[in-house]
C-alpha cells in the first residue's frame, strides 16, 4: 500500500478546531512512524521526500495549534 504524502495547506488547517488539529497531528505522527519503519525494513522508500514532507506537516499543525491557543480559541 502506497502512502500519499502531500503538503498540507495552512489556510485549510486554520479552519479546523484545535481538537481536529490534534487528531490530524496524531495521524501525521502515525504516518511518520510507518514511513520510518518501512524505510528501516526495505532500506529505501518509493518517495524519499515523504518523511521530510510529513515532518514539515507536523510542524505546520503544531504551529497553528499554538497560534490558536495564543488567540484563546478552543
Amino acid at each position: 500500500k502506497i502512502m500519499k504524502v502531500e503538503k498540507l495547506d495552512p489556510k485549510e488547517l486554520r479552519k479546523l478546531s484545535i481538537k481536529d488539529l490534534q487528531k490530524k497531528l496524531k495521524d501525521l505522527k502515525l504516518i511518520l512512524m510507518k514511513l520510518r519503519m518501512k524505510q528501516r525494513i526495505d532500506g529505501a522508500l518509493e518517495n524519499p521526500m515523504a518523511i521530510r514532507t510529513t515532518k514539515r506537516n507536523i510542524a505546520r499543525v503544531l504551529t497553528i495549534i499554538r497560534e490558536k491557543q495564543l488567540k484563546g480559541e478552543n
